[in-house]
């Protein structure tokens, strides 16, 4: 962790992106997806959901979804959506219910209380992502949200094969 932190003060020097990270677009993502999320996670505490859970309850709550069809739409391994939705139902937030469809399957339906946590937490998500944006221009704003939404719908739609596959860490609240 030392040398992390020694290496995060000399990138991050003077207030800005400084070194040989400055122009790592991987570094440049993850960094800011980091610190994004650990905030969203410290203010999302209020209202008893992790980033995690918000994700799973907005998702499901855009109409009946199988968990398959969830893990797909979020980027979440099986074993982690089993384990949030756990704790959605257990919070009375979200419920399983069979699919009408297909027998095997299971829809994750929102409850009413987890829509009105939805509400609480899209709040307090809408106004971090405010503050965020806000150290840039309105037009700059703009911008950066309309290249971001290409470059993950176009050329970072989907993850190429590698190995060893490259494993994704959801950050702990």
């Amino acid at each position: 962790m030392a040398r992390t932190r020694a290496a995060t003060e000399t990138v991050m020097a003077e207030g800005g992106v400084a070194g040989p990270f400055s122009s790592n677009l991987c570094w440049l993502l993850a960094r800011g997806y980091y610190t994004l999320t650990t905030e969203i996670a410290a203010e999302l505490q209020a209202v008893d959901l992790t980033p995690r859970m918000h994700e799973v309850l907005a998702a499901a709550a855009g109409g009946d979804r199988t968990q398959t069809e969830l893990v797909r739409m979020i980027g979440l391994d099986k074993t982690t959506m089993v384990v949030t939705l756990d704790e959605l139902e257990a919070a009375g937030l979200a419920e399983r219910r069979p699919s009408r469809t297909d027998r095997r399957a299971r829809v994750i339906g929102v409850t009413r209380a987890g829509r009105r946590k939805l509400v609480q937490a899209d709040e307090i998500i809408h106004r971090v992502h405010a503050d965020v944006l806000s150290v840039l221009p309105a037009r700059d704003r703009r911008v950066f949200m309309a290249s971001l939404k290409t470059l993950i719908g176009g050329r970072l739609a989907e993850p190429v094969a590698s190995a060893p596959t490259v494993r994704r860490r959801a950050v702990r609240a």
